[in-house]
């Protein structure tokens, strides 16, 4: 199984970023850390601060390239129409997850633009928030086939 993860605006900035909020953990620490747990499957990771970037490889996981795709859209969950509208176009299993609780934390950060389109988000389990991503992305792309 192929699975695109995907990580918005300053997810590279993990574990120098308000470790209260979201841990002491780098991206890469999480990054090895889902390669680890998951071995049999083949993992394609980006990270960009370009809303365009994630749209590109969305629409290259939608010309065959992932079998399902975890992201975590960071700011631009609760704005980005156009990553919305990519994502919309995806006939394969898409999870959300987001490290902190984002219902527990300020009044905009409530509001997922994106979820709208995912099949399920996962959010303030932390950076395990990424390996239940994948547990669910993969138990939709089972139930697909």
């Amino acid at each position: 199984m192929r699975i695109l993860v995907l990580n918005g605006p300053n997810l590279n900035l993990l574990g120098q970023r308000d470790q209260k909020t979201y841990g002491a953990e780098t991206l890469q620490d999480v990054e090895k850390r889902v390669s680890e747990e998951f071995p049999d499957v083949n993992f394609r990771f980006i990270q960009s601060n370009h809303e365009g970037g994630l749209i590109d490889a969305l629409h290259e996981a939608r010309d065959g390239a992932a079998d399902a795709v975890v992201a975590n859209w960071g700011g631009y969950t609760h704005s980005s129409v156009a990553i919305r509208d990519a994502l919309e176009l995806l006939t394969i299993p898409k999870v959300e997850v987001h490290i902190s609780n984002i219902h527990a934390r300020e009044e905009f950060r409530e509001r997922s633009v994106t979820g709208r389109v995912m099949d399920g988000i996962i959010t303030g389990f932390g950076t395990a928030s990424y390996l239940l991503g994948v547990r669910a992305a993969m138990m939709l792309h089972a139930g697909r086939e």
